[in-house]
């Protein structure tokens, strides 16, 4: 199926790991054109390796200037699409935290997103196409285990999209969310040592017990994840939107998930 993405412009966040470069990858092989943004400038070069098609920013995007970076980056050209996508607050318990640690999943995981999007809408709008695609967390549908800054912190930003989605939807531009469950990411495998140190119980026995959880019994393809967000990405996906759609093999239990 051709996703009419050939020559088109996009935006991808925390593009040289886990479903931000899975989806890069993607971009690439659909003949797009990429502004691609990470922390790691080494990493970021060895991305662009794989196709000239790829521009690179290295940068925090909880930062502001990374973003007015992104923007000048941008300057007078049409961007299709953004995939507004960054790692997440560490894991631990409730009990665990402190007031400094939720100031700071404030500003990674929700105020950097705010910033971006308001920033990005507005020529969108005027051109009247756009596609946002947030890469979220099954957390949004049901808590993760020793997570509970991103449990909370996500679904401020669920919060946000269904509003604005709301707000703008005659405007041709959609905005989604991605929930991902347990994929095989670097995150996924820090999650897993997390969780080890906490109860006392290696690894293999946590990778096991995470599997489990799903129906399917099995850690996701990163791949896999992608293509779902290339299709919402597309021209494909007009009729959808304020949608947060888990990608988690069957481990949210809820009738809604």
């Amino acid at each position: 199926m051709n996703l009419q993405l050939e020559n088109k412009l996009f935006l991808v966040g925390g593009a040289t790991s886990g479903f931000g470069k899975a989806i890069t990858e993607q971009l690439v092989a659909e003949d797009a054109n990429i502004i691609a943004v990470a922390r790691t400038k080494s990493k970021l070069k060895d991305l662009q390796r794989i196709s000239p098609n790829i521009e690179i920013i290295s940068g925090d995007l909880s930062e502001e200037k990374t973003i007015e970076t992104i923007i000048d980056t941008i300057g007078t050209r049409v961007l299709t699409g953004a995939v507004v996508n960054s790692g997440g607050p560490p894991a631990m318990p409730v009990l665990d935290t402190k007031i400094s640690d939720w100031d700071n999943a404030y500003k990674t995981v929700v105020r950097w997103k705010i910033v971006l999007t308001q920033a990005l809408l507005p020529k969108m709008i005027e051109n009247g196409y756009g596609r946002l695609v947030f890469i979220e967390s099954v957390s949004t549908k049901q808590p993760v285990e020793n997570l509970v800054l991103s449990n909370a912190m996500r679904l401020a930003v669920t919060g946000y999209v269904k509003t604005l989605s709301q707000e703008i939807g005659p405007s041709g531009v959609t905005l989604n969310i991605l929930g991902p469950g347990y994929h095989a990411t670097q995150r996924m495998e820090n999650l897993f040592v997390k969780n080890s140190e906490l109860k006392g119980i290696p690894e293999k026995e946590i990778r096991a017990n995470f599997e489990n959880q799903t129906a399917m019994k099995t850690i996701g393809d990163p791949q896999d994840f992608a293509s779902l967000a290339l299709w919402l990405l597309s021209p494909f996906s007009k009729y959808i939107t304020g949608q947060t759609i888990t990608v988690d093999g069957g481990l949210v239990k809820g009738i809604m998930g």
